[in-house]
Parts: structure tokens; C-alpha cells; sequence
């Protein structure tokens, strides 16, 4: 028997509940992991409240993010064995995995050798926030040095993962934020750049920091009607990334500024990258080679025991943190 967090019912945090559930041994292709540490992230307050992309079965298991150490393998398993020391992407569907558990398998093209100079609270705060805005800036954007990125709720972890890729491939990540709370945190975690875009006027400022010419890309997960002034900071033949609904209002898309600089506005998803098997390497073995010379480190906010699940996920509901919440067994 393993101790498992499932819910019941769709609500607040209070409906997560741990219960004991017999862990099956794992089938082919697939992993079993004795968990030390566990990632929030965002999805999952989403699927726990009835707003995510699937609906959830009950009792319904959750947690996309994991590190730990194998405990068994499938049939047809040879990249693992026993006794090696993992952390888990997120390339499944809730319907399918949950990592919110002791004992937990998972899909083995989720599974990951983490270098050995992670720790497993850093581990399972890796691959959520460092593929995300791999995808978009890399995979699809092709940020080059010299090029500037907009980062919207930059304190966010896969914001503050954009600010490391951007100053690792050489470009210059500009963290958006709302009021100046957070601006010296953004600093220090390598924003070249903070717009408290409640305080500031995001238009003028842009264009100051960029010599008129505007930013190249932008990478948002909020949207709503304020996305249309980032829209219209972008160079020509700029791209924005819309990667979450914060604020699920309508865009007001600024038709003149698409017109005259040959405008791209996308949205982006995780699955883009972690459901193709190709993609996902190329993910895996460039955020490998950040983690392992340096220049990517997970920033953590705050941890808590795998008891305080409930007050991880009220934490990450209040917004208040810079960096990732993660649990620890």
C-alpha cells in the first residue's frame, strides 16, 4: 500500500485527501518511483477546480512533476534499472498518471537520468518550467542573441526559466510584471529588464529599452485586454507566444500593427513539445546541457511535506510566490 492524494469532487484545496491505495507493478514501457519530491504547478489547481483541459474521473489522481528513485520497471524497460535516481516530465494526460503519491508510475518516455548535481526538491522543480519555455523561445521562436523577449507573470517558474534560457542563448529577457514588489527579485534571478506594467506605461518603456525598434517575441500566460499593448511592442515580424489564460477576456489584437510588421500570434501548449518523441529530446538534451554547466538552475520559492499538500496548493492560489512551490516525502 502507498499513500496517494487523490480528490473526490472538484473544489479547493481542502478536497485533496490522501488515501492508502494499492500501486500496481508497473507494465510495459512503464516506471515505478519511490518519490522524495513533488513540483505544483498551475495545471494542477486547474484540473483540482473543475478548469482544466479534461474533466477529471473520480477519484482522480493528479501531479505532473516527480523526482525520486526507481523502484521497478516494466517489460521492455532497458534505460533504467532499479536504484537509479529520476525526476519525471510532464508528457501524460491526469487520465492516465498522477505523481502525487509514495509510489507512483509512470510512462518510461516521461522519465529522465537527472544530472547528479541536482538535488530531488530541484529535481521535480526541472522539467515543467524549463520545457515550457524551451518549446516556445527555442523550438518554435528561435531566439537568437541580440533578439529581445517579453516575459509576461515573469515571477512565475517557467517565467523565470524564459529568463534563464534567454540570457543563455544570448538574448535579452524583459520580466513583466504588475507592480515593483517583485522587480528586484526578477533582477536577481537575471531579468535584464523589469516593466511593473500597472505602474509603468508598457508601450513607451519597450520602445525605450529597444531603441524604437520593439521586442521580437513576447512569451504570455495571462492574454486578456492588456495583451494587445504587448502586441503592439513587437518588432516587425515579431511573434507572440500565448501560453496560458490567466485571464481568459479576449485579446484585442491591435489589426494595424499585424498588418504593418508582419505580426505572428500563436498559442502554445507544453503537449506541443512533450508529445512528439523527436521534440522532446531535443528538450530533454538542451535543458540537460543548461543544468548541467549552470546556466539553468530551478529557482524554489518554498517547500512543504507531502501532508501540506492543501496549504502548497492555497500558496501557489495566493500568487504571491517567485520561483516553484515543491512537496517533499
Amino acid at each position: 500500500m502507498s499513500k496517494i492524494i487523490r480528490f473526490h469532487q472538484t473544489g479547493g484545496p481542502d478536497v485533496l485527501q490522501i488515501d492508502n491505495v494499492d500501486v500496481a507493478a508497473p507494465k510495459a514501457k512503464e516506471v515505478q518511483i519511490r518519490v522524495k519530491a513533488l513540483g505544483i504547478n498551475r495545471a494542477e489547481i486547474m484540473y483540482r477546480t473543475g478548469q482544466y483541459v479534461i474533466e477529471p474521473q473520480f477519484p482522480a489522481v493528479l501531479g505532473y512533476e516527480a523526482a525520486g528513485i526507481v523502484e521497478a520497471v516494466g517489460p521492455d524497460v532497458t534505460e533504467f534499472v532499479v536504484g537509479d535516481t529520476v525526476s519525471v516530465v510532464p508528457a501524460f494526460s491526469f487520465a492516465d498518471y498522477g505523481l502525487y503519491g509514495e509510489l507512483v508510475n509512470a510512462p518510461a518516455h516521461a522519465v529522465v537520468k537527472h544530472p547528479e548535481n541536482l538535488s530531488f526538491i530541484e529535481a521535480a522543480a526541472t522539467w515543467m518550467m524549463f520545457v515550457t519555455a524551451y518549446g516556445a523561445l527555442i523550438e518554435f521562436g528561435k531566439l537568437e542573441a541580440g533578439e529581445t523577449v517579453l516575459i509576461g507573470a515573469a515571477s512565475s517558474s517557467v517565467g523565470l526559466a524564459a529568463i534563464q534560457i534567454a540570457n543563455m542563448v544570448g538574448a535579452t529577457p524583459i520580466a513583466l510584471t504588475r507592480s515593483s514588489k517583485k522587480r528586484q527579485a526578477l533582477l536577481d534571478a537575471g531579468a535584464v529588464h523589469v516593466i511593473a506594467t500597472q505602474e509603468q506605461d508598457l508601450i513607451s518603456e519597450v520602445m525605450a529599452l529597444t531603441d524604437g525598434k520593439g521586442a521580437r517575441m513576447a512569451f504570455d500566460p495571462v492574454g486578456g485586454p492588456d495583451a494587445g499593448k504587448i502586441l503592439q511592442t513587437l518588432s516587425m515580424q515579431g511573434i507572440f507566444f500565448q501560453y496560458g489564460a490567466l485571464d481568459n477576456r479576449d485579446i484585442p489584437v491591435p489589426v494595424m500593427d499585424i498588418l504593418s510588421k508582419h505580426l505572428t500570434l500563436r498559442g502554445y501548449e507544453l503537449f506541443e513539445i512533450t508529445g512528439d518523441l523527436d521534440k522532446l529530446e531535443q528538450a530533454k538534451n538542451f535543458i540537460n546541457h543548461g543544468l548541467a554547466n549552470g546556466e539553468l538552475r530551478p529557482i524554489i520559492n518554498r517547500t512543504f511535506a507531502f501532508e501540506e499538500m492543501a496549504e502548497a496548493h492555497s500558496y501557489m492560489e495566493s500568487n504571491t510566490q517567485v520561483g516553484k512551490i515543491v512537496v517533499t516525502l
